[in-house]
């Protein structure tokens, strides 16, 4: 089932409309989605390592802008729209926690790393931001470059070692899947029960 999931993934990577694909993801996944960018951004850097740089921009141009629209979800339609999703999954009263507890200084933290690493989750921290009427500018300023500064990075891997990371990746599926799993339920019980 990996390999065939790794395959599929492979094959939209190449077809004409994986930019799109790619843009429509990184949008929603800074305002609504729960799946990040980077499902489709590195097979396609691997299938291309030549348009990593191509790829890297349009995944931070949609990805800004989705961020925006999370922003906007968070300052003008919060009740109507983010918190019957919170309570929808579960998590309102944790985001009430954060809401209350966080001031510009926490946000602007909390926009760098999630957009470097999503922790938190980008769309949880759009919302916050505009939950918690965040200068619009600056969420702006600060979305470019998290959300920039990560998917250049990771095309200047790509595109430095994408064949050499491609074959590694072919021969070590099932081993890389096994460890990604093993890091997320890691990190789970640190987040969990350490903090």
């Amino acid at each position: 089932m990996l390999r065939g999931l790794y395959d599929w993934t492979m094959s939209l990577a190449a077809r004409k409309s994986a930019e799109w694909w790619l843009a429509f993801i990184a949008f929603v996944e800074s305002s609504v989605f729960l799946i990040p960018a980077d499902v489709l951004y590195v097979p396609m850097a691997l299938a291309w390592p030549g348009r990593a740089y191509r790829y890297a921009l349009v995944a931070t141009v949609a990805s800004v802008l989705g961020g925006i629209a999370g922003w906007t979800i968070g300052y003008y339609a919060f009740d109507a729209i983010a918190k019957p999703a919170l309570e929808f999954y579960g998590k309102f009263e944790a985001f009430e926690q954060l809401r209350a507890s966080a001031d510009a200084d926490l946000i602007l933290l909390l926009l760098i790393t999630s957009g470097l690493s999503h922790l938190p989750p980008i769309k949880v921290v759009t919302i916050l931001s505009g939950a918690l009427h965040v200068n619009i500018w600056l969420f702006i300023a600060s979305a470019i470059v998290a959300r920039g500064a990560r998917f250049l990075f990771l095309a200047w891997l790509l595109n430095r070692y994408g064949v050499t990371i491609r074959h590694f990746i072919e021969e070590r599926l099932g081993m890389l899947a096994a460890l990604g799993c093993a890091a997320l339920i890691g990190l789970y019980v640190v987040v969990r029960y350490v903090s």
